[in-house]
């Protein structure tokens, strides 16, 4: 049931928990949506739930004495409670990231960093007074909680699902309840089944080369099929991630709350700094919040900048796993935008082309490295792509042509969503009788592929 793609869960746990989420009054939606949730995580974590809860409990109770009134002075206690707690939770997450390392992967709790961040991010906007009112008790663990996106994200902000009114009394405010409209349903609905199509038709079938590249070997392929496995995994991992994200978008609207966009076509952006900020972009977002902002941003020089940079790829590379091919990824990636920000902004700038090509060739290069946890294995793998440091070209030169003869209609598919305008023309004609007639047939065609397929997970679940 925790699949969003699954069968379990597209006909039995979500429209039997929306039905009672939308008939219940609204009172009572938060703590329903904190149970749900609970149920949904329990199904697929099993005893971690105990270990959410946990967390839950001792944040709420934390962000209690943490929470700063709007324009009033900060205190010392406050400050040292925050801290307290931002410790437990990196303690927890570096524990469990290290045991899933060392001792068996199991160990990591599903979803551990993205409802992590979540409490970080709670308990720091609670101290900088961003909210005029303590949250509940229901509403802080419906939030940290929330199954459309507790075991991938998106990493939403408190205020971005229980917005503020001011009132006319004392300058005080209350939580404006949520409105569940019949056009919100259907519009997520429609985010829902763009979302299936793409983890299942696109992206569960591009897994299947990568699968049959590994099998191969990597020693045994020729240099044009490397780099079709480089594409091929980059626009896998696109696809089931922006997939995923837009069946928790679309959810999220059933549910009342504002579609929380996780990804603004990546692969359309002019070089590698603006492709993350389009790609994760909840992520990006919180570290430039939470981490390169109070480490001192942009503001204290070049090396500074360059310091700053370096500290926040490196933790993104270790939020992504411990193993050294994550910190290399991350370490990688900091250069480049470093390199970029320093060294070619300029020439970006005056000739975009070159940042459109730094995206096609460098970021599936990156994500090669993402990819393979074996470094000797990774290095088998850059010889194959590069063959002047070692044989690639000649081994088995008819493997290309087989595979892309085989997967051609899905490279096709996945390239012309890159492209904003097909998508955008999706989303803004889904009232379309043709457009609606089309999602309905992409839902159907998906929930086929998914009922005699094994159920693949989606990649972001082992983060």
């Amino acid at each position: 049931m925790i699949n969003f793609a699954g069968l379990e869960f597209i006909f039995r746990f979500l429209p039997i928990f929306m039905i009672i989420y939308w008939i219940i009054p609204s009172a009572y939606q938060d703590a329903l949506l904190f149970v749900g949730s609970l149920i949904f995580y329990a199904s697929g974590a099993k005893w971690f739930v105990l270990l959410l809860l946990g967390l839950v409990f001792v944040n709420y109770l934390v962000g209690e004495m943490v929470w700063v009134p709007p324009r009033r002075r900060r205190k010392a206690q406050q400050r040292q409670m925050l801290v307290i707690v931002v410790v437990i939770d990196v303690l927890v997450l570096i524990v469990f990231k290290v045991l899933a390392l060392k001792v068996r992967a199991s160990l990591l709790p599903l979803g551990l960093s993205f409802y992590i961040f979540k409490m970080i991010s709670y308990q720091a906007d609670l101290y900088r007074g961003y909210m005029r009112r303590r949250p509940s008790f229901a509403q802080a663990a419906a939030y940290f909680t929330m199954f459309p996106q507790i075991t991938q994200g998106p990493i939403m902000r408190f205020s971005q699902g229980w917005i503020e009114k001011p009132t006319n009394i004392r300058r005080r405010t209350m939580f404006v309840p949520r409105v569940v409209t019949l056009q919100k349903a259907e519009d997520g609905m429609c985010f829902f089944a763009i979302g299936l199509g793409m983890k299942v038709l696109i992206a569960d079938r591009l897994g299947i080369l990568w699968n049959e590249i590994a099998k191969i070997g990597f020693e045994s392929i020729s240099t044009p099929l490397a780099w079709l496995g480089a594409v091929g995994y980059s626009l896998q991992l696109y696809f089931d991630f922006w997939g995923y994200s837009l069946m928790a978008g679309g959810i999220g609207l059933m549910l009342g709350f504002r579609f929380i966009q996780n990804f603004i076509h990546p692969y359309a952006a002019c070089g590698i700094t603006d492709f993350y900020r389009r790609w994760h972009a909840t992520l990006g977002s919180w570290f430039r919040d939470y981490v390169y902002i109070p480490l001192g941003g942009s503001r204290r020089g070049p090396l500074t900048v360059i310091r700053n940079l370096m500290i926040v790829w490196l933790l993104t590379g270790f939020w992504h796993g411990g193993t050294a091919n994550f910190i290399i990824w991350g370490l990688v990636l900091g250069i480049l935008i470093v390199w970029e920000k320093f060294v070619v902004r300029g020439l970006i700038e005056r000739i975009p082309l070159i940042g459109h090509l730094h995206v096609i060739i460098l970021i599936p290069l990156t994500w090669v490295i993402f990819a393979i946890t074996d470094l000797k294995e990774l290095k088998v793998y850059f010889t194959r792509l590069f063959p002047f440091f070692g044989g690639g070209v000649a081994v088995n030169h008819g493997d290309f042509a087989k595979y892309i003869g085989i997967y051609w209609p899905f490279f096709t598919a996945a390239i012309l969503l890159c492209v904003p305008v097909f998508y955008n023309l999706l989303v803004w004609k889904r009232k379309n009788p043709v457009v609606i007639l089309f999602l309905l047939a992409v839902f159907w065609v998906s929930v086929y592929f998914a009922s005699i397929s094994a159920g693949n997970p989606f990649m972001y679940f082992s983060f």
